[in-house]
């Protein structure tokens, strides 16, 4: 009895994993709007009702995937700066940190699977707020570089941390967004690195 239980965890978990592997394989391909249920079943060679024993709805579904690979990159980049030894500026590794989102974004996530987040972000076709909302990890990983840097003495600025973080997030996502319009004349990791250079040197020069 034990064991066929067993077994039929190991069966929905393959089915649900089905499900939503063939979810993101037709993201990458197609808009969210032109993506159905019945697209997706018949993409998992799975029956409709098994996708919803796993999802309430195709909203769910998608935002379950977001989150994931927000949960997923946000982890590799902590990965990433942890390497840094103590003693490296703030400013390096803060750049580095920035060269590195856009390798993964580029090698991982790609140009049209960004233009369909963003989209969904701006049309809330389902719930991005996993991405989105300033609780993220990576906002945390701005956060502390930046304190490091106050604290070492690197920057030097009046205005308080929070504000500091959310303006380095929003500078990110708006060149991530400029990438996505101009594609591929925009060079997305030359133009970025450019802007946080930009942004940290004022933070160097003097108090805000």
């Amino acid at each position: 009895m034990g064991y066929n239980g067993e077994s039929r965890k190991q069966k929905a978990a393959a089915t649900k994993q089905k499900i939503y592997d063939s979810a993101e394989q037709l993201l990458g391909s197609k808009d969210f709007s032109e993506i159905s249920v019945d697209s997706i079943v018949k993409t998992a060679g799975v029956s409709k009702g098994s996708f919803y024993v796993h999802f309430t709805s195709k909203d769910a579904l998608m935002a379950s995937l977001m989150s994931d690979h927000a949960v997923k990159l946000d982890t590799d980049y902590r990965s990433f700066i942890d390497c840094f030894p103590d003693n490296v500026s703030a400013e390096t590794v803060l750049l580095s940190l920035i060269g590195k989102i856009v390798d993964l974004m580029i090698e991982e996530i790609g140009i049209d699977n960004s233009k369909a987040v963003y989209k969904a972000q701006i049309s809330k076709d389902f719930d991005t707020e996993s991405i989105t909302n300033y609780n993220r990890e990576i906002y945390k990983m701005f956060s502390d570089l930046l304190e490091r840097g106050i604290k070492r003495g690197e920057f030097k600025t009046d205005l308080p941390l929070d504000m500091l973080s959310r303006h380095f997030m929003m500078a990110i996502r708006g060149i991530t967004y400029e990438w996505c319009i101009r594609y591929p004349e925009f060079d997305y990791k030359t133009e970025a690195l450019s802007h946080f250079k930009i942004m940290l040197a004022g933070l160097r020069k003097s108090a805000v």
